[in-house]
């Protein structure tokens, strides 16, 4: 499934779910420092993209190109895998969370690589992931097997090939972006449809198991069970949940 036609089908509400998180945009700019011109590609609602930059966004999904706010960057509707512009015409290439939904990601990387001589990837470690975030591991098997088939880490080693530098993004106890594991201290968020429907890990999987993992989640709140099991997490200002940030140039 391309990335627009995946948005077509969970994109309406997103930009009110998934702002970006502060933290992570002080690494994002950290890591484009010195860059002038930068495209975003994957831009969805546009919530990651940096200011004081020339920034052009490509976004295939026409529900997304929606939902940006006034003075974000013009958008480009296209793919990654044929980005169109010339070779090194921006100093930076940025992706956040995206290539899972790529259709050929280490084509989509080569793209990146190509038009810019610096990328900045946001991916995750599933390894990290399977083995701190509680839902997947406890609630929901599941969608770790899921997880197995998509673009994460190996995948951008792979397609940027030598020379990259990964750092860790942590996920703090309130963060303002909703993607899958954000709410790790907040369990009862998972409860609400809404937030799962922002969320593409749980929105495209098969709807049966979600639904009983969310119905044994409810039950361990409601008796408490949930909040004797993870009681260590209450005293966590943030976690290692796997995302990453790969930074190539």
């Amino acid at each position: 499934m391309r990335e627009g036609q995946t948005y077509e089908q969970i994109g309406a509400g997103y930009a009110g779910r998934r702002q970006a998180e502060p933290s992570w945009e002080v690494a994002i700019a950290d890591a484009l420092e010195g860059a002038t011109s930068v495209v975003n590609v994957g831009a969805g609602a546009g919530s990651y993209e940096p200011a004081g930059r020339r920034v052009v966004a490509v976004e295939p999904s026409p529900m997304m190109v929606a939902q940006r706010p006034p003075g974000t960057a013009p958008v480009v509707r296209a793919v990654a895998e044929q980005l169109p512009f010339d070779d090194g015409c921006f100093d930076a290439a940025l992706a956040v969370l995206t290539l899972h939904h790529w259709t050929d990601p280490i084509a989509g990387l080569h793209e990146l690589r190509r038009v810019a001589g610096r990328q900045v990837v946001v991916t995750w470690d599933l390894d990290v992931l399977t083995d701190a975030f509680w839902f997947a591991r406890d609630y929901l098997p599941e969608v770790l097997e899921r997880e197995r088939d998509l673009a994460r880490l190996p995948t951008v080693l792979e397609g940027l090939g030598p020379g990259c530098e990964v750092r860790a993004l942590a996920v703090p106890w309130d963060c303002r972006d909703g993607f899958f594991a954000a709410y790790w201290r907040r369990p009862e968020v998972y409860l609400d449809p809404r937030a799962r429907a922002a969320m593409s890990t749980l929105a495209l999987m098969p709807q049966l198991p979600v639904e009983r993992a969310v119905a044994r989640l409810r039950a361990d709140l409601d008796s408490g069970r949930w909040q004797e099991r993870y009681a260590d997490l209450r005293g966590r200002d943030d976690l290692d949940l796997g995302y990453r940030l790969v930074l190539h140039r």
